[in-house]
């Protein structure tokens, strides 16, 4: 596998799910890895959005719904009001991707919330979705009760935002490109075209010309 992209996203973030969508219409057929890391926008104590006040609705009639009709995903703005936290669901994630299944559980978070309106902040859905996952479902309870991957959860955090400088999600990034939000479909195939070619090249050239080689 030479091409890798890499999403910087919370689950609470309904782009994040759109965003998803246009990379697994363009991957297709491909060898193409996905790989996830969190980003928390409202870390604790930094008050979570209520769908009472006026930004929620306001933003989801004006960008969210349009786009989701565009691509043809389905979604809604969950009535869970104020909305979860998602430290325990990353903790979840490090779980799911530490067994393999880190891709498959970010994608069941994302449409549990935004379109089954599951309350992911609450350890019992989260213990039901790992389990959808492959993951044993009291294992997760117990690790969660533990804090068995708070520190791992904290430490991706920490890459995020020190590392990475990540501001909002999605982030998306493929080779040396960076995409802040929903990239089209058309910069997106460009950016995975760009590093796949750059990767091909990379293994193409004689070892004497690598680093660390030369006499």
């Amino acid at each position: 596998m030479n091409t890798q992209i890499t999403i910087y996203t919370d689950y609470v973030c309904p782009y994040c799910l759109l965003a998803e969508h246009i990379v697994e219409e363009v991957i297709q057929g491909q060898d193409i890895g996905i790989t996830w890391r969190p980003y928390e926008l409202r870390p604790e104590p930094v008050p979570t959005l209520r769908v009472e006040d006026p930004y929620l609705p306001q933003i989801w009639k004006q960008s969210i719904y349009p786009m989701a009709e565009r691509l043809g995903v389905p979604i809604k703005l969950p009535t869970i009001s104020p909305q979860p936290r998602t430290d325990k669901a990353f903790e979840v994630f490090a779980m799911a991707d530490e067994n393999g299944h880190g891709h498959a559980f970010s994608m069941t978070a994302l449409k549990a919330f935004f379109q089954d309106e599951e309350d992911i902040g609450n350890p019992e859905v989260l213990a039901n979705l790992g389990a959808k996952v492959g993951l044993e479902r009291e294992a997760v309870l117990n690790a969660l009760t533990k804090g068995t991957y708070r520190d791992r959860h904290r430490e991706a955090l920490r890459h995020a935002q020190e590392d990475m400088t990540i501001a909002s999600v999605p982030t998306i990034v493929v080779g040396e490109q960076v995409f802040r939000g929903v990239p089209s479909h058309e910069a997106l195939r460009r950016a995975i075209d760009q590093a796949t070619a750059e990767a091909d090249h990379k293994q193409r050239l004689p070892d004497s010309t690598l680093p660390g080689n030369a006499h």
